[in-house]
């Protein structure tokens, strides 16, 4: 199946997408009723785009696994959403906010999609206002803004340090009046376990209750998957337990095109492990280095207090390095300098494995109420995590997998190559390139559920010429067959090993060969390795119970199955990519003074993978990445 046309628009940049919503086909209010969408998912991109499509009128169904999608992993985005509002009257625009995105994606994501996303983010800030979203404000009532990694504007809207919680809320009230007048159908402890695909075209999906394990069938006229991303398959993330990478491998299984999987983020500001037990790390925002200063002590080994360390025996290395960004330099950057830190023996902590994130400069130039109207329940909850009180010692830091850029592929409309099939948030690959801004998650999921999926699925639907079949279809029951059988595989393989067990196996194997830093030969280790844990796994996994009740085990042992084959498709990529660029950081490629170096000759594309076979290699097809008001340059923060 050759890789479809992106549908970019033509014309000026700035013009693309209104010229693009005006060309798209329309469905008559009064013709919505008639078609079903399935949105799977209620995070951010999910509750919003699920609200949205109801208000229109659409018939909505809403998965998620959870008991509430309050309890939706966006919560977790602390420090607030990017918009180019220049509020701050400090030099920001749209096209500012579309060029620090590029850049700090290293110029590895369409110009088009990067420039719609800042485009419409200003609209996202009126409608969260709308919503009664309390973002903080100044003193005289204007909305506050702060800055964030990446960028020499302030131009980040936040909410204390719960803003992606706050923002849920927002959505979460959106989607509950649909849910009371009837336009949702909200279906929560209810997992996907497969696409349903016929004629090439997506028609539904199957699902498992998570309480009573029963497998049902649903049928839609689209399917849209906000399903979030994949970095728990590191084990040791900031994500939550339960996120998988499930929605997407299956999609991809049945067809989907997965682009750019090796692009995963590791957050710089996170709290350090404590344990070989841990089943997740805890994000401290990024937001706390606008008056963090981050440091290691100069000399190799010194295990004094860091009050006892004078400031002329400190390496405030981001500042030393990059002074024109200093502490807010891009994630990707400020991770590896993390590492290189802790690689020269200059770590702090037990085990060495941290650096200081310091508050005491900003607590006696500002005061400690002001630090703490910022920061308070960040700093609230460090002191409950690690016993330590920030306000008078460093918080002890540690890059951590955060985030994956890599997603099902979508063109222009964010449809993947399955007609039908519509994918949003950090489920697709489209808007952040090979490196994620901080406060641009936010920002991306409600761009895609408010603003872009309801004018776009639209043009699918209005072109829909065949009904989809209904569920007691034989294309329905051939799939659940398939789902029944994999459960019943896994609860047949009478193992002792607990599924978790693998899953960490495999997490330190990636973290290892294909974490901050990768190379030829581990990459070539993990692709060899990865398929024996696997063969393991199908003989050796415990999964205790049945599949006809609640089930926990059953749960993680599939979410589990899914990551094993996935993992190998991630190392292809990042062994295909014989470059550096952003979160991708391959050793033989970086400049003298260890900057990721780019290949743009060779790589200036998107990889989108076609499945083939488990075990089997992925078929790789090519989409180029065309610049045509922004020169790809060696990207400099310095």
């Amino acid at each position: 199946m050759p890789l479809p046309d992106a549908k970019i628009p033509s014309g000026p940049l700035e013009k693309k997408w209104d010229k693009h919503r005006f060309d798209l086909k329309l469905v008559n209010p009064a013709n919505k009723r008639k078609y079903h969408v399935i949105v799977v998912g209620s995070g951010l991109a999910g509750a919003s785009a699920s609200a949205t499509l109801a208000e229109l009128g659409y018939r909505v169904t809403c998965l998620c696994f959870q008991d509430s999608p309050r309890r939706a992993h966006s919560i977790a985005a602390q420090g607030g959403i990017n918009a180019s509002k220049n509020y701050q009257n400090d030099g920001d625009s749209v096209y500012r906010l579309f060029y620090d995105t590029l850049k700090g994606g290293d110029f590895r994501a369409r110009e088009a999609n990067v420039y719609r996303l800042a485009q419409v983010s200003g609209a996202i800030i009126d409608q969260c206002v709308a919503q009664g979203v309390p973002f903080a404000r100044e003193y005289g009532g204007y909305l506050a803004n702060r800055s964030f990694g990446g960028a020499q504007v302030s131009r980040t809207f936040y909410a204390r340090g719960q803003t992606g919680q706050q923002l849920l809320l927002g959505a979460y009230q959106a989607l509950s009046r649909q849910i009371s007048s009837g336009g949702v159908r909200m279906l929560v402890r209810s997992e996907m376990q497969d696409l349903v695909v016929e004629d090439g075209r997506a028609v539904g999906i199957v699902t498992r209750d998570l309480v009573s394990g029963k497998l049902a069938s649903l049928s839609a006229d689209a399917v849209v998957l906000a399903s979030g991303g994949y970095s728990s398959v590191f084990y040791l993330s900031t994500n939550a337990v339960g996120c998988n990478v499930t929605a997407i491998h299956r999609a991809y299984r049945r067809g989907a095109y997965l682009a750019n999987p090796c692009y995963t983020q590791i957050h710089p500001t996170c709290i350090p492990v404590n344990g070989d037990l841990q089943s997740k790390l805890t994000l401290m925002s990024e937001s706390l280095r606008n008056d963090g200063r981050i440091w290691v002590p100069k000399a190799k080994g010194d295990r004094r207090a860091p009050a006892d360390i004078p400031d002329a025996e400190r390496d405030y290395y981001l500042e030393r390095k990059y002074p024109s960004y200093g502490n807010l330099a891009p994630r990707d950057i400020s991770s590896r300098s993390a590492k290189e830190a802790c690689d020269d023996g200059r770590g702090v902590g037990e085990h060495g494995r941290g650096v200081y994130l310091d508050f005491s400069e900003a607590i006696r130039r500002l005061g400690r109420a002001t630090i703490a109207e910022r920061y308070g329940n960040l700093f609230e909850m460090y002191e409950r995590i690690t016993g330590e009180d920030p306000y008078q010692v460093p918080m002890r830091i540690y890059p951590a997998a955060h985030y994956t850029m890599g997603g099902l592929w979508v063109d222009y409309n964010l449809m993947s190559n399955v007609p039908g099939l519509f994918v949003i948030g950090e489920a697709n690959f489209s808007d952040h390139g090979a490196n994620r801004l901080g406060a641009s998650a936010l920002m991306q999921g409600l761009a895609d559920g408010y603003f872009i999926l309801p004018y776009t699925i639209g043009d699918y639907l209005a072109q829909k010429k065949k009904a989809s079949p209904a569920p007691e279809a034989p294309v329905f029951r051939d799939v659940e067959r398939e789902s029944s059988e994999r459960l019943g595989r896994l609860l047949e393989a009478k193992g002792r090993t607990p599924s978790d067990v693998f899953h960490r196996q495999l997490g330190k194997l990636l973290w290892d060969k294909c974490g901050m830093a990768r190379n030829a030969r581990g990459l070539k280790e993990a692709l060899a390795e990865i398929p024996r844990l696997r063969e393991r796994f199908w003989k050796e996994v415990s999964v205790p119970g049945t599949g006809e009740s609640y089930n926990r085990a059953l749960e993680k042992a599939g979410r589990v199955a899914d990551y094993l084959e996935f993992a190998e498709l991630l190392c292809q990529d990042a062994l295909h990519r014989d470059e550096s660029c952003g979160g991708h950081f391959r050793e033989e490629h970086q400049t003298e003074d260890g900057e990721a170096k780019r290949n743009d000759e060779a790589f200036s594309y998107v990889a989108a993978w076609e499945y083939k076979g488990v075990g089997a290699p992925a078929a790789l097809h090519r989409e180029p990445l065309v610049f045509e008001n922004v020169k790809p340059g060696q990207r400099s923060y310095k």
